[in-house]
Protein backbone atom coordinates (compact mmCIF):
# COMPACT_ATOMS: atom_id res chain seq x y z
CA UNK A 1 0.00 0.00 0.00
CA UNK A 2 1.34 3.19 -0.84
CA UNK A 3 1.76 5.18 2.84
CA UNK A 4 0.51 8.35 1.48
CA UNK A 5 -2.41 6.64 -0.09
CA UNK A 6 -4.48 8.32 2.61
CA UNK A 7 -4.29 11.00 5.22
CA UNK A 8 -3.26 10.60 8.95
CA UNK A 9 -3.66 12.83 11.56
CA UNK A 10 -0.84 12.55 13.80
CA UNK A 11 -0.80 15.32 16.95
CA UNK A 12 2.92 16.59 17.39
CA UNK A 13 2.87 15.33 20.62
CA UNK A 14 3.12 11.68 18.81
CA UNK A 15 4.75 13.00 16.32
CA UNK A 16 7.62 13.83 18.77
CA UNK A 17 7.60 10.36 20.73
CA UNK A 18 7.51 8.58 17.04
CA UNK A 19 10.65 10.41 16.42
CA UNK A 20 12.06 9.06 20.16
CA UNK A 21 11.18 5.95 19.58
CA UNK A 22 13.31 5.73 16.22
CA UNK A 23 16.44 8.01 17.37
CA UNK A 24 16.79 5.61 20.66
CA UNK A 25 16.93 2.40 18.18
CA UNK A 26 20.72 3.79 17.76
CA UNK A 27 20.61 4.83 22.09
CA UNK A 28 19.60 1.29 22.99
CA UNK A 29 22.02 -0.19 20.53
CA UNK A 30 25.25 1.19 22.02
CA UNK A 31 23.93 1.48 25.50
CA UNK A 32 22.77 -1.63 26.36
CA UNK A 33 26.12 -3.25 25.51
CA UNK A 34 28.32 -1.35 27.90
CA UNK A 35 27.54 -3.64 30.98
CA UNK A 36 28.10 -6.93 28.10
CA UNK A 37 31.63 -6.14 27.13
CA UNK A 38 33.37 -8.19 29.52
CA UNK A 39 30.95 -11.13 29.10
CA UNK A 40 31.23 -10.88 24.81
CA UNK A 41 34.74 -10.93 24.96
CA UNK A 42 35.31 -13.50 27.03
CA UNK A 43 32.71 -15.35 25.08
CA UNK A 44 34.33 -15.02 21.77
CA UNK A 45 37.86 -15.37 23.11
CA UNK A 46 38.50 -11.57 22.87
CA UNK A 47 41.56 -11.42 25.44
CA UNK A 48 42.43 -7.76 24.79
CA UNK A 49 40.45 -5.00 26.52
CA UNK A 50 40.89 -2.61 24.26
CA UNK A 51 39.95 -4.45 21.66
CA UNK A 52 36.22 -4.60 22.89
CA UNK A 53 35.62 -1.31 21.82
CA UNK A 54 35.01 -2.62 18.52
CA UNK A 55 31.71 -3.49 19.40
CA UNK A 56 30.71 -0.03 20.04
CA UNK A 57 32.98 1.50 17.66
CA UNK A 58 31.80 -0.85 14.71
CA UNK A 59 28.07 0.42 15.18
CA UNK A 60 29.29 4.26 15.34
CA UNK A 61 31.17 3.53 11.99
CA UNK A 62 27.99 1.60 10.72
CA UNK A 63 26.17 4.23 11.76
CA UNK A 64 28.33 6.79 9.81
CA UNK A 65 28.95 5.09 6.90
CA UNK A 66 25.07 4.97 5.22
CA UNK A 67 23.73 7.99 5.60
CA UNK A 68 24.75 9.42 2.12
CA UNK A 69 22.19 6.62 0.83
CA UNK A 70 19.26 7.00 3.33
CA UNK A 71 18.80 10.97 2.99
CA UNK A 72 18.79 10.66 -1.25
CA UNK A 73 16.30 7.33 -0.98
CA UNK A 74 14.26 9.67 1.36
CA UNK A 75 14.22 12.65 -0.92
CA UNK A 76 13.09 10.80 -4.15
CA UNK A 77 10.92 7.99 -2.66
CA UNK A 78 9.51 9.55 0.58
CA UNK A 79 10.59 9.45 4.44
CA UNK A 80 8.00 6.69 5.33
CA UNK A 81 9.21 3.67 3.03
CA UNK A 82 12.72 4.53 3.54
CA UNK A 83 12.49 4.52 7.19
CA UNK A 84 10.52 1.20 7.15
CA UNK A 85 13.41 -0.80 5.43
CA UNK A 86 16.03 0.95 7.31
CA UNK A 87 14.29 -0.29 10.32
CA UNK A 88 13.36 -3.65 8.91
CA UNK A 89 16.96 -4.37 8.21
CA UNK A 90 18.08 -3.13 11.93
CA UNK A 91 15.79 -5.79 12.77
CA UNK A 92 17.35 -8.76 11.09
CA UNK A 93 21.58 -7.46 11.93
CA UNK A 94 20.39 -7.34 15.81
CA UNK A 95 19.31 -11.79 14.90
CA UNK A 96 22.43 -12.06 12.85
CA UNK A 97 24.78 -10.56 15.95
CA UNK A 98 22.52 -12.44 18.50
CA UNK A 99 23.53 -15.36 16.49
CA UNK A 100 27.65 -14.62 16.17
CA UNK A 101 29.95 -17.55 17.01
CA UNK A 102 33.25 -15.72 16.95
CA UNK A 103 34.24 -11.64 17.13
CA UNK A 104 34.51 -11.21 13.12
CA UNK A 105 30.76 -12.02 12.62
CA UNK A 106 30.04 -9.81 15.58
CA UNK A 107 31.72 -6.58 14.28
CA UNK A 108 30.41 -7.05 10.98
CA UNK A 109 26.96 -7.60 12.11
CA UNK A 110 27.48 -4.56 14.42
CA UNK A 111 28.67 -2.68 11.44
CA UNK A 112 25.60 -3.44 9.27
CA UNK A 113 23.06 -3.04 12.03
CA UNK A 114 24.77 0.69 12.68
CA UNK A 115 24.58 0.99 9.15
CA UNK A 116 20.63 0.35 9.07
CA UNK A 117 19.95 2.44 12.33
CA UNK A 118 21.53 5.59 10.77
CA UNK A 119 18.53 5.82 8.75
CA UNK A 120 16.73 7.01 11.98
CA UNK A 121 18.91 10.14 12.06
CA UNK A 122 19.25 11.02 9.01
CA UNK A 123 15.24 10.91 8.82
CA UNK A 124 14.24 12.71 12.33
CA UNK A 125 16.17 15.26 10.92
CA UNK A 126 14.85 15.31 7.41
CA UNK A 127 11.50 14.74 9.04
CA UNK A 128 11.64 17.83 11.44
CA UNK A 129 12.70 19.97 8.67
CA UNK A 130 9.63 18.94 6.92
CA UNK A 131 7.78 20.10 9.66
CA UNK A 132 9.18 22.67 11.39
CA UNK A 133 11.85 25.43 11.10
CA UNK A 134 13.51 27.67 12.80
CA UNK A 135 13.39 28.06 16.92
CA UNK A 136 10.11 25.91 16.52
CA UNK A 137 12.34 23.30 14.78
CA UNK A 138 15.04 23.56 17.53
CA UNK A 139 11.95 23.11 20.28
CA UNK A 140 10.47 20.20 18.28
CA UNK A 141 14.28 18.22 18.13
CA UNK A 142 14.71 19.24 21.68
CA UNK A 143 11.41 17.38 22.46
CA UNK A 144 13.01 14.74 20.55
CA UNK A 145 16.13 14.38 22.14
CA UNK A 146 14.72 14.99 25.55
CA UNK A 147 12.49 11.68 24.87
CA UNK A 148 15.81 9.88 23.37
CA UNK A 149 18.23 11.15 25.78
CA UNK A 150 16.18 8.93 28.87
CA UNK A 151 17.31 5.71 27.09
CA UNK A 152 21.37 6.04 28.57
CA UNK A 153 19.67 6.78 31.99
CA UNK A 154 18.34 3.30 31.67
CA UNK A 155 19.64 1.64 28.71
CA UNK A 156 22.84 0.36 30.81
CA UNK A 157 20.86 -0.85 33.37
CA UNK A 158 18.25 -2.83 31.42
CA UNK A 159 21.77 -4.65 29.97
CA UNK A 160 22.72 -5.22 33.44
CA UNK A 161 19.32 -6.74 34.29
CA UNK A 162 19.36 -9.47 31.16
CA UNK A 163 22.67 -10.26 32.25
CA UNK A 164 21.46 -10.97 35.90
CA UNK A 165 18.06 -12.49 34.59
CA UNK A 166 19.79 -14.90 31.97
CA UNK A 167 23.23 -14.64 32.15
CA UNK A 168 23.63 -14.43 28.73
CA UNK A 169 24.39 -11.54 26.28
CA UNK A 170 22.77 -12.59 23.35
CA UNK A 171 19.56 -11.84 24.79
CA UNK A 172 20.20 -8.14 24.61
CA UNK A 173 20.63 -8.65 20.96
CA UNK A 174 16.93 -10.46 20.77
CA UNK A 175 15.55 -7.62 23.05
CA UNK A 176 16.77 -4.86 20.48
CA UNK A 177 15.63 -6.93 17.69
CA UNK A 178 11.87 -6.75 19.18
CA UNK A 179 12.31 -2.95 20.09
CA UNK A 180 12.90 -2.45 16.56
CA UNK A 181 9.86 -4.20 14.96
CA UNK A 182 7.93 -3.03 17.43
CA UNK A 183 8.89 1.14 16.27
CA UNK A 184 8.57 -0.23 12.20
CA UNK A 185 5.15 -1.21 12.90
CA UNK A 186 3.71 1.72 15.22
CA UNK A 187 5.80 4.33 12.84
CA UNK A 188 4.12 2.27 9.82
CA UNK A 189 0.42 3.10 11.06
CA UNK A 190 1.19 6.44 12.84
CA UNK A 191 3.56 8.38 10.88
CA UNK A 192 2.60 10.50 8.03
CA UNK A 193 4.42 11.24 5.20
CA UNK A 194 6.07 14.65 5.02
CA UNK A 195 8.00 15.10 2.11
CA UNK A 196 6.28 17.98 0.11
CA UNK A 197 6.23 16.89 -3.60
CA UNK A 198 7.82 20.01 -4.89
CA UNK A 199 11.01 18.69 -3.41
CA UNK A 200 10.79 15.27 -4.31
CA UNK A 201 13.68 14.66 -6.45
CA UNK A 202 15.75 12.21 -8.47
CA UNK A 203 17.29 9.83 -7.12
CA UNK A 204 20.84 9.66 -9.58
CA UNK A 205 24.45 11.03 -8.80
CA UNK A 206 24.19 14.14 -10.32
CA UNK A 207 21.01 15.22 -8.23
CA UNK A 208 22.65 13.96 -5.20
CA UNK A 209 26.10 15.78 -5.82
CA UNK A 210 24.46 19.05 -6.39
CA UNK A 211 22.70 19.13 -3.13
CA UNK A 212 25.66 17.58 -1.23
CA UNK A 213 27.36 20.46 -3.02
CA UNK A 214 24.67 23.11 -1.55
CA UNK A 215 25.09 21.26 2.10
CA UNK A 216 28.43 21.71 2.01
CA UNK A 217 29.48 25.03 0.38
CA UNK A 218 26.40 26.51 2.73
CA UNK A 219 28.45 28.73 5.55
CA UNK A 220 25.93 27.34 8.50
CA UNK A 221 25.56 24.36 7.07
CA UNK A 222 29.60 23.38 7.04
CA UNK A 223 30.31 25.22 9.94
CA UNK A 224 28.12 24.07 12.58
CA UNK A 225 28.58 20.46 11.13
CA UNK A 226 32.39 20.81 11.62
CA UNK A 227 31.50 22.07 15.19
CA UNK A 228 28.99 19.30 15.71
CA UNK A 229 32.17 16.77 14.76
CA UNK A 230 34.25 18.03 17.48
CA UNK A 231 31.22 18.29 19.95
CA UNK A 232 30.17 14.75 19.45
CA UNK A 233 33.71 13.23 19.10
CA UNK A 234 33.34 13.92 23.08
CA UNK A 235 30.21 11.44 22.73
CA UNK A 236 31.86 8.78 21.17
CA UNK A 237 35.04 8.86 23.15
CA UNK A 238 32.84 9.02 25.85
CA UNK A 239 30.77 5.67 24.91
CA UNK A 240 34.32 3.52 23.66
CA UNK A 241 35.87 4.48 27.31
CA UNK A 242 33.36 4.78 30.26
CA UNK A 243 33.27 1.13 30.51
CA UNK A 244 36.76 0.71 30.92
CA UNK A 245 36.99 3.83 33.28
CA UNK A 246 34.38 3.02 35.46
CA UNK A 247 35.32 -1.01 35.58
CA UNK A 248 39.53 -0.36 35.66
CA UNK A 249 40.46 2.95 36.80
CA UNK A 250 38.58 2.83 39.50
CA UNK A 251 37.90 -0.61 40.47
CA UNK A 252 33.86 -0.67 40.50
CA UNK A 253 32.38 -2.19 37.54
CA UNK A 254 29.10 -2.80 39.06
CA UNK A 255 28.07 0.58 39.13
CA UNK A 256 28.19 1.36 35.73
CA UNK A 257 24.26 1.71 35.09
CA UNK A 258 23.96 4.26 38.30
CA UNK A 259 26.96 6.43 36.71
CA UNK A 260 25.28 6.83 33.72
CA UNK A 261 22.41 7.02 34.83
CA UNK A 262 23.85 9.89 37.16
CA UNK A 263 25.39 11.65 33.74
CA UNK A 264 22.64 11.00 31.81
CA UNK A 265 19.40 12.10 33.78
CA UNK A 266 20.50 15.72 33.88
CA UNK A 267 21.51 15.50 30.32
CA UNK A 268 17.91 14.34 29.34
CA UNK A 269 16.28 17.50 31.29
CA UNK A 270 18.56 20.43 29.50
CA UNK A 271 17.04 18.92 26.28
CA UNK A 272 13.68 19.44 27.89
CA UNK A 273 15.31 23.44 29.20
CA UNK A 274 16.10 23.93 25.70
CA UNK A 275 12.71 23.54 24.62
CA UNK A 276 11.57 25.51 26.71
CA UNK A 277 13.62 28.50 26.93
CA UNK A 278 14.65 28.30 22.75
CA UNK A 279 12.33 30.55 21.35
CA UNK A 280 12.77 32.73 23.89
CA UNK A 281 16.49 33.62 23.67
CA UNK A 282 17.11 32.36 20.15
CA UNK A 283 19.36 29.35 18.55
CA UNK A 284 22.22 31.14 18.36
CA UNK A 285 22.56 32.57 22.25
CA UNK A 286 21.23 29.12 23.63
CA UNK A 287 23.85 26.82 21.46
CA UNK A 288 26.64 29.13 22.15
CA UNK A 289 26.38 29.39 26.08
CA UNK A 290 25.99 25.45 25.70
CA UNK A 291 28.99 25.63 23.76
CA UNK A 292 31.17 27.82 26.20
CA UNK A 293 29.72 25.72 28.88
CA UNK A 294 31.16 22.57 27.18
CA UNK A 295 34.18 24.02 26.47
CA UNK A 296 34.77 25.30 30.42
CA UNK A 297 33.48 22.58 31.92
CA UNK A 298 35.69 20.39 30.08
CA UNK A 299 38.73 22.46 31.15
CA UNK A 300 37.79 22.52 35.06
CA UNK A 301 37.26 18.54 34.73
CA UNK A 302 40.84 18.21 33.38
CA UNK A 303 42.53 20.84 35.70
CA UNK A 304 40.83 19.19 38.65
CA UNK A 305 42.08 15.58 37.32
CA UNK A 306 45.37 16.23 36.82
CA UNK A 307 45.90 18.60 39.75
CA UNK A 308 44.03 17.36 43.29
CA UNK A 309 42.76 14.05 42.01
CA UNK A 310 38.94 12.68 41.89
CA UNK A 311 36.94 9.61 42.91
CA UNK A 312 34.13 8.08 40.74
CA UNK A 313 31.85 10.15 42.35
CA UNK A 314 33.52 13.71 41.07
CA UNK A 315 34.11 12.07 37.85
CA UNK A 316 30.39 11.43 37.44
CA UNK A 317 29.13 14.80 38.68
CA UNK A 318 31.70 16.67 36.62
CA UNK A 319 30.78 14.65 33.57
CA UNK A 320 27.38 15.29 33.99
CA UNK A 321 28.08 19.00 34.17
CA UNK A 322 29.85 18.84 30.51
CA UNK A 323 26.51 16.93 29.19
CA UNK A 324 24.24 19.25 30.42
CA UNK A 325 25.83 21.54 28.18
CA UNK A 326 26.59 19.19 25.60
CA UNK A 327 22.60 18.85 25.10
CA UNK A 328 22.08 22.71 25.05
CA UNK A 329 24.72 23.11 22.31
CA UNK A 330 23.86 19.72 20.11
CA UNK A 331 20.14 20.14 19.59
CA UNK A 332 20.84 23.90 18.52
CA UNK A 333 23.74 23.41 16.69
CA UNK A 334 22.00 20.38 14.09
CA UNK A 335 19.02 22.86 13.72
CA UNK A 336 21.41 25.93 12.71
CA UNK A 337 22.98 23.47 10.20
CA UNK A 338 19.81 22.62 8.74
CA UNK A 339 18.68 26.73 8.18
CA UNK A 340 18.82 26.75 4.90
CA UNK A 341 18.89 23.11 3.51
CA UNK A 342 14.74 22.86 3.08
CA UNK A 343 14.94 22.11 0.01
CA UNK A 344 17.54 19.39 -0.11
CA UNK A 345 16.63 18.39 3.72
CA UNK A 346 17.19 14.56 3.03
CA UNK A 347 20.65 14.46 1.20
CA UNK A 348 21.51 17.28 3.80
CA UNK A 349 20.98 15.70 6.63
CA UNK A 350 22.90 12.81 5.55
CA UNK A 351 25.49 15.12 4.55
CA UNK A 352 25.61 16.36 8.08
CA UNK A 353 25.39 12.97 9.13
CA UNK A 354 28.28 11.40 7.58
CA UNK A 355 30.43 14.04 8.11
CA UNK A 356 29.72 14.07 11.97
CA UNK A 357 29.27 10.36 12.82
CA UNK A 358 32.47 9.25 10.60
CA UNK A 359 34.69 12.31 12.13
CA UNK A 360 33.78 11.80 15.55
CA UNK A 361 33.78 8.06 15.30
CA UNK A 362 37.41 8.17 14.35
CA UNK A 363 38.19 10.17 17.38
CA UNK A 364 36.39 8.23 19.27
CA UNK A 365 38.08 5.11 17.92
CA UNK A 366 41.66 7.13 18.74
CA UNK A 367 41.01 8.56 22.04
CA UNK A 368 39.29 5.23 23.25
CA UNK A 369 42.33 3.01 22.18
CA UNK A 370 44.91 5.68 23.76
CA UNK A 371 43.03 4.17 27.20
CA UNK A 372 46.10 3.62 29.75
CA UNK A 373 44.48 2.80 32.77
CA UNK A 374 43.47 6.62 33.99
CA UNK A 375 41.02 9.03 32.21
CA UNK A 376 43.47 11.74 31.54
CA UNK A 377 43.28 10.77 27.70
CA UNK A 378 39.88 11.01 27.68
CA UNK A 379 39.71 14.24 29.60
CA UNK A 380 42.57 15.60 27.95
CA UNK A 381 40.24 15.17 24.57
CA UNK A 382 36.89 17.07 25.50
CA UNK A 383 39.12 20.02 26.75
CA UNK A 384 40.63 20.16 23.33
CA UNK A 385 37.09 19.22 21.02
CA UNK A 386 35.90 21.80 23.06
CA UNK A 387 37.81 24.16 21.68
CA UNK A 388 38.14 23.42 18.63
CA UNK A 389 34.29 23.68 18.48
CA UNK A 390 34.19 27.33 19.64
CA UNK A 391 37.04 28.10 17.14
CA UNK A 392 35.02 26.67 14.26
CA UNK A 393 31.51 28.82 15.54
CA UNK A 394 34.03 31.64 16.30
CA UNK A 395 35.10 31.67 12.18
CA UNK A 396 31.56 30.29 11.21
CA UNK A 397 29.73 33.81 12.67
CA UNK A 398 32.80 35.81 12.24
CA UNK A 399 32.99 36.75 15.27
CA UNK A 400 29.32 37.60 16.10
CA UNK A 401 28.31 35.29 18.92
CA UNK A 402 24.75 34.73 20.65
CA UNK A 403 22.81 37.21 18.78
CA UNK A 404 19.23 36.07 19.32
CA UNK A 405 17.17 34.72 16.56
CA UNK A 406 18.28 32.80 13.94
CA UNK A 407 19.40 33.43 10.54
CA UNK A 408 16.29 33.68 7.97
CA UNK A 409 16.12 30.58 5.80
CA UNK A 410 17.15 31.27 1.83
CA UNK A 411 17.15 28.98 -1.27
CA UNK A 412 20.97 28.75 -1.64
CA UNK A 413 22.01 30.33 -5.54
CA UNK A 414 22.11 27.81 -8.06
CA UNK A 415 19.72 25.83 -5.81
CA UNK A 416 18.78 23.11 -8.68
CA UNK A 417 15.05 21.92 -9.17
CA UNK A 418 13.62 19.04 -6.86
CA UNK A 419 14.08 16.99 -9.83
CA UNK A 420 17.74 17.60 -10.80
CA UNK A 421 16.82 19.53 -13.56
Amino acid sequence: MNPTSRPIRTGQREIVLLLAGFMALNAFALDTMLPALPMIGADLDVTEENRRQLVILAYIFGFGSSQMLWGPLADRFGRKRILASGTALYFLFALVAAAAQDFTLMIAARFCMGAAGSVSRVLVNAITRDLYEGEEMAKVMSLTMMVFMVVPVIAPSIGQLILWAFGDWRVIFYGLAFYGLAVLVWGWLRLPETLKPEFRRSFDLRSIAEASTIALRDRLSLGYTLALTFVFSALTSYLASIQQIVGVTFGQPETIGLVFAIIAAPMSLASWGNSRIVERFGLRTVGHIGMFGFAGVSAIHLLVASTIGENLWLFAALQSATFVFFAFTTANFGTLAMTNMASVAGTAASVHGTVATIGAGTLGLIIGQSYDGTQMPYLTWFAIAGSIAVFIVLVTERGRLMSQGTPRPHVPEHCPAPDGS
